[in-house]
């Protein structure tokens, strides 16, 4: 089952499904049916309340008092608010809120982006972990804003974004920053961790008219059985909007 809203489910399907499949690996290695799980820049609970309906602790780390106030309101209506922590903060001060290595998962999706310092952020939440705890990382790609860009006919700003450090277009990009998966592989090394999988998301759903999906019969499902088939293959990686690595701590 999906987390999400059937049209929403074609940006998070793939990587709910890896998720899923981590933490039910993870519980089985452990002998351990709840596990504790951090989700930094959680929100509203996208994640973390699907994730306290499979029977784990969840706590939230955000900055947005209003996002944790939503979140609380979807874990009371989901019926999993014991399982579900919201704690106002970020990842500078993860570690006066999580104690160090007392958790088995990290969700950390959409907040490198935004972060100073992204290395610093992601030793914060490695951190957290216990050894072998899993970690789901999901960022910005650039060579997928470089297609998007290109495609828009914004020729210039797509060969901005294959150059800038940053990976952004201008002033005007409303993305703080994007990643190769070669730079986010290298982050994760540099914090101890170990990359078990790479996925392409949303390789094709930001392309294809919104039209199309919507009124064409079967189309929807067709095509998030599509981005389920082509996430794994490096091929597609290039072209993915987002990036989802996932790692465990070596």
């Amino acid at each position: 089952m999906y987390p999400t809203r059937p049209r929403s489910a074609l940006r998070t399907a793939v990587v709910w499904e890896v998720v899923r499949a981590a933490l039910e690996k993870r519980s089985a290695e452990l002998d351990q049916p709840v596990l504790d799980v951090v989700d930094t820049g959680g929100g509203t609970g996208n994640f973390a309340v699907p994730v306290a309906k499979l029977g784990h602790r969840v706590t939230v780390v955000d900055p947005s008092p209003d996002a944790l106030f939503a979140l609380e309101r979807r874990a009371a209506e989901a019926g999993v608010t014991d399982l579900v922590r919201a704690v106002q903060g970020d990842t500078q001060t993860l570690p006066e809120l999580v104690a160090p290595g007392s958790v088995d998962a990290v969700l950390c999706h959409g907040v490198l982006e935004v972060v100073d310092d992204p290395a610093e952020a992601l030793g914060s939440l490695a951190g957290a972990l216990r050894k072998g705890g899993v970690v789901s990382l999901l960022a910005a790609n650039r060579n997928g804003a470089v297609l998007a860009r290109a495609l828009a006919g914004h020729f210039t700003e797509a060969r901005t974004v294959l150059s800038a450090a940053d990976g952004r277009w201008g002033e005007q990009d409303p993305m703080p920053r994007r990643f190769t998966g070669e730079e986010l592989g290298r982050l994760a090394e540099a914090a101890g961790l170990r990359v078990q999988s790479v996925h392409g998301v949303r390789v094709f759903s930001d392309l294809v008219p919104g039209v199309l999906v919507d009124t064409e019969p079967g189309a929807l499902d067709a095509l998030l059985k599509l981005e389920e088939a082509a996430a794994a293959q490096p091929a597609f990686h290039a072209v993915a909007t987002q990036l989802h690595l996932l790692a465990t701590l070596a």
